[in-house]
């Protein structure tokens, strides 16, 4: 065992059932790249059909198919709208977790149906390709045409264009950032807030807790290697990785909009996450960073009902409520 693997922080008290339960899930297994079909196949069985999605809350919802990247596929798009509707709404733009192997836009979107339902906003749900068969820059592209289509069309879908968020969870993390720097650096649309959830930044995985978690909590450094290196194959850890699919990798970061950023302290991303908003801040940016102390990747998914939970998604709610003020 190395140095950077034998400590840690330690999970939280309030968290360690939780985490013990998922023992022998997908969840808490190092991912290789051979386990790769078999996450898919456990992420999938939880998919939720689009009645039972009807069932958890007062939403209104639509998918719709939209033109994708120059020379890709289209681009599926899941609206999530109040349903009631005054004029022109704010929109969460969301990109699911996964690792960039896995989920759709369907992961995990029922966590923010209550900010439809009271704050109001469209909530824009894009499907990205999946690596390694769909590698870099396919998700980015993705992702990033999803924007474009979603701001031209915005009046006929009921969005003010001018009050988008990007919000990204994980690999999802990952994508909102990217797309905050494509559209910042090629000139694209006002972006009006990044809400980044335990975010995947750094494919060079050279962080200490990028390292110290090795077959524990749900997403480790393996898992990690393996997620980074079905994006980008060998380019992994070399300088022709793009910013815009590794955002830590940015020169600067400056001129991004206002972040919400948060991460465990027993997580892999803990310190890329850190250097991320250490950097807003340097290069004259506004972010607001919370580090959950006792925190695992994902918690407040595999917990929802712990006070720690409650603290962090509270937290996510309410900057989202200043910004769109």
């Amino acid at each position: 065992m190395t140095d950077r693997q034998s400590a840690h922080p330690a999970v939280a008290a309030e968290l360690q059932s939780a985490l013990a339960a998922l023992a022998g899930d997908m969840a808490t297994a190092s991912l290789t790249a051979d386990l790769i079909p078999r996450m898919r196949l456990s992420v999938d069985a939880e998919r939720r059909s689009f009645e039972d999605l009807r069932l958890l809350g007062p939403v209104v919802l639509e998918e719709i198919e939209t033109p994708g990247p120059p020379n890709g596929p289209s681009v599926s798009i899941l609206l999530c709208r109040p349903e009631q509707r005054v004029g022109l709404a704010p929109c969460v733009i969301y990109f699911h977790p996964g690792g960039m192997v896995c989920g759709d836009n369907r992961t995990d979107i029922a966590s923010y149906f209550d900010w439809v339902s009271d704050l109001g906003v469209v909530i824009a749900s894009i499907e990205y390709r999946l690596a390694p068969e769909h590698p870099d820059p396919a998700p980015i592209d993705d992702s990033y045409a999803g924007l474009l289509w979603l701001v031209e069309h915005g009046a006929e879908l009921g969005i003010d264009s001018a009050r988008i968020v990007l919000l990204g969870v994980s690999a999802g993390g990952c994508l909102a950032a990217g797309v905050s720097l494509r559209a910042r650096d090629t000139g694209g649309p006002t972006v009006a807030g990044q809400l980044l959830i335990g975010p995947m930044l750094d494919d060079r995985c050279e962080t200490v807790s990028s390292q110290e978690l090795v077959g524990e909590g749900t997403w480790d450094s393996i898992s990690n290697m393996t997620g980074w290196t079905a994006l980008l194959g060998e380019r992994r850890g070399t300088a022709t990785v793009s910013s815009f699919s590794a955002p830590s990798r940015a020169a600067t970061l400056g001129g991004l909009p206002p972040t919400y950023i948060d991460v465990g302290s027993v997580e892999t991303f803990r310190d890329e996450v850190l250097e991320f908003a250490t950097r807003i801040w340097q290069d004259g940016g506004d972010a607001e960073l919370h580090v959950w102390e006792g925190g695992f990747h994902g918690f407040d998914e595999v917990a929802p009902h712990a006070a720690i939970s409650q603290s962090a998604r509270a937290a996510r709610r309410d900057w989202l409520s200043r910004l769109l003020r």
